[in-house]
């Protein structure tokens, strides 16, 4: 196996070389200029000590250096006990005599001096400099501090740019194979090469290709059994509508009465479709309460007449009066799909009983029958969309417990379709709804 790059790591590495580089060579640097200013400034001085020894008559004889800056020279004033001058190594710069000995700051010929003043045995020895020197020097410190920075500066980039581009390659290497890829392309985007840092992005990718995939598999799926179970329908309109238009079928009332049927059968089955492809979209937050006992009793109202037409018996038992967070029409319909099963799946004289209670945290409803049951292969493929597992005869397009399974999910319900275990054949339909969270006691007027 191939060993990662790390990002991180790399950046590191050549940030840590180019610093210490930068160091080095900024030390160097600093080293050699601190170095040349500091024996510049100690020549002068040593050119200072060797202009001021000796008597003045001794100075006077000795030529300027051709290195000498006039301005460098320092001012000696020496005062004798009677306050006469008996030294003065500029002539013609007048300085004044300090009264303190020390330091001080003193204008003279128009120029700034920093002026040192002994006195000891009625003589006073005064050593001036020339402010502009000082400045001279400062400003040569501080271009000497400068210069390597400003000079180190266009190099980093160089060095930075080039390792930013080392390290960067291989996303580029990984943008140029995600570009390449078609739209259908299934295998995964190889992790080879790819940093550390970029595998878990990578992987997450590869993980949203198979999810997109799954979900394309799924609709291709749905289009082809959508196909498949409205051929049927399609193809009996069109045999009736050419018995109609020829003027051969026999008793057309009954002609008229199964075209009429097939083309509902038919545009149930498109609203169903539709009603599936809508809740394979995000659901979207609701604040809305709904009565369940309510809700409960509307639906079982309104599969009375069904339950009637074959002879069913169908009870509603409410054993606790709960309020849960939905949206009224999913919650509808989910209830209403079980209620259709288990009444199309129950023969003749058979019993549905609807209850609705509370368990420990969850609010239960349960939907009994006592139909024909769920064999053992039913109960593996139950949810499958166009999946049917009622007798030969029994209306039904196979997807209402696709989409019943759907509507609880988007809500956080749970839903289960089993055999029952009470030693009675029928099915036990169990919708369990967290509680006391989405839901809450009912409102009563």
């Amino acid at each position: 196996m191939m060993k990662r790059v790390s990002l991180r790591r790399s950046a590191l590495l050549w940030m840590t070389l180019l610093l210490t580089a930068t160091g080095a060579i900024t030390a160097l640097v600093s080293y050699r200029y601190a170095y040349s200013e500091a024996a510049a400034f100690l020549d002068g001085q040593l050119r200072q000590i060797a202009l001021n020894a000796g008597d003045e008559d001794g100075l006077a004889s000795l030529l300027p250096t051709a290195d000498q800056d006039p301005e460098d020279r320092f001012a000696v004033t020496v005062w004798g006990p009677d306050g006469r001058i008996i030294h003065a190594s500029l002539p013609g710069v007048t300085i004044p005599r300090q009264n303190q000995p020390g330091y001080a700051d003193v204008s003279a010929g128009g120029e700034s001096w920093r002026v040192y003043t002994m006195m000891g045995d009625g003589n006073t020895v005064q050593a001036a400099q020339r402010q502009t020197v000082r400045e001279e020097i400062a400003d040569s410190a501080a271009l000497g501090g400068a210069l390597p920075v400003l000079l180190i500066i266009p190099l980093s980039w160089l060095v930075v740019g080039w390792a930013m581009n080392r390290v960067l390659r291989r996303l580029d290497a990984l943008a140029g194979s995600l570009a390449a890829r078609s739209a259908t392309a299934a295998g995964a985007i190889p992790l080879t090469g790819i940093p550390v840092e970029v595998a878990p992005l990578v992987e997450s990718m590869n993980d949203l290709i198979v999810r997109l995939h799954t979900a394309l598999d799924a609709q291709k799926r749905l289009l082809a059994d959508a196909a498949h179970e409205l051929r049927t329908p399609l193809a009996a309109i069109q045999i009736e509508v050419d018995n109609l238009a020829a003027g051969t079928a026999n008793a057309p009332e009954q002609r008229v009465a199964a075209l009429a049927n097939t083309v509902r059968r038919a545009g149930a089955l498109v609203n169903q479709l539709l009603r599936l492809a809508r809740l394979d979209e995000p659901a979207a937050p609701t604040d809305t309460m709904v009565d369940l006992e309510a809700l409960l009793l509307e639906c079982c109202g309104d599969s009375a007449v069904l339950a009637h037409s074959k002879g069913l018996d169908l009870g509603v038992y409410i054993n606790a009066q709960k309020a849960c967070r939905a949206e009224a029409g999913e919650l509808r319909v989910l209830f209403t799909n079980l209620l259709d099963n288990a009444l199309r799946y129950t023969p003749a004289g058979g019993k549905v009983d609807v209850s609705l209670y509370q368990r420990e945290d969850k609010v239960i409803v349960d939907i009994l029958d006592t139909g024909t049951g769920l064999s053992a292969d039913a109960t593996a493929h139950i949810f499958e969309r166009f999946y049917r597992a009622a007798p030969a005869g029994t209306e039904g397009s196979g997807l209402g417990l696709a989409i019943a399974r759907r509507i609880a999910e988007r809500h956080g319900f749970s839903l289960t379709v089993d055999n029952r275990t009470d030693g009675v054949t029928g099915v036990l339909a169990r919708v369990s709804i967290p509680a006391p969270e989405p839901c809450v006691p009912a409102a009563r007027s």
